[in-house]
């Protein structure tokens, strides 16, 4: 299959150079995603010879990963594979997530570090998020996903599009998840090992994860509602 990685980086200057370089040993595509950084992650990247867009202002991560899957529509990609800047996601199991996208069963793969519990858990206030959303998606859906808010991830040329017309702007890894499987599509987990960051510092705080509780509940709530909605009037 025609693949892709999605790099989504801000101020990654201490991570994305190792990262390019252990993604250059797959037979993918890389694009780096530099969501107007201050620092040298552009040239680091442009340097090693990968794909780059440098967006002119910062939108946060739903627009940078949206940006990168306009790019993978537009040059009629078959999959895309999402990898996060910080180097916490190993690139080692990419062909492990790709694997049920070119056997066509699955739409969405996510890479969960809560199947066998290995590796780096994230943080306390993360943790307690990802549970929340967790018991939210199986209370909407009635799926369970143990790693709503994981950003490694593979998906096919229809959830493609559908991310490249419609993408969550804050926080949008929950979001988008509960819109998949709310429109028939099949969203499977498997295990991966994550590691904690080497340099830099996360953008989510204490403060910022109750914001984001908050927020994309909210979003969910309402996306599921506007569904209900929609289904009464066809049905009626």
């Amino acid at each position: 299959m025609k693949t892709l990685i999605i790099v989504p980086a801000f101020n990654e200057q201490g991570n994305i150079e190792m990262l390019i370089k252990r993604l250059q040993a797959f037979d993918v595509d890389i694009l780096i995603v530099n969501d107007s950084s201050t620092d040298n992650t552009s040239r680091l990247s442009h340097e090693l010879g990968v794909k780059v867009i440098d967006l002119p202002c910062n939108l946060g991560i739903g627009g940078a990963v949206q940006t990168g899957y306009k790019y993978a529509y537009k040059y009629e990609y078959d999959c895309a594979i999402q990898i996060d800047g910080d180097g916490q996601h190993d690139p080692t199991y990419i062909e492990s997530l790709i694997q049920p996208i070119s056997n066509s069963k699955a739409d969405l793969v996510i890479g969960s570090r809560y199947i066998n519990m290995e590796g780096f858990q994230s943080t306390f206030m993360r943790r307690v998020g990802i549970k929340y959303f967790s018991v939210l998606i199986r209370l909407l859906t009635k799926r369970v996903i143990t790693d709503p808010t994981s950003g490694f991830r593979a998906c096919n040329k229809v959830v493609i599009k559908h991310f490249a017309e419609n993408y969550p702007v804050d926080y949008p890894e929950p979001e988008s998840i509960v819109n998949l499987l709310r429109n028939g599509l099949t969203v499977v987990e498997l295990p991966v090992i994550m590691h904690s960051r080497q340099h830099g510092n996360s953008s989510i705080h204490s403060f910022k994860s109750v914001y984001y509780m908050i927020k994309v509940s909210i979003a969910i709530l309402i996306d599921s509602l506007r569904r209900k909605k929609s289904e009464g009037v066809l049905n009626g």
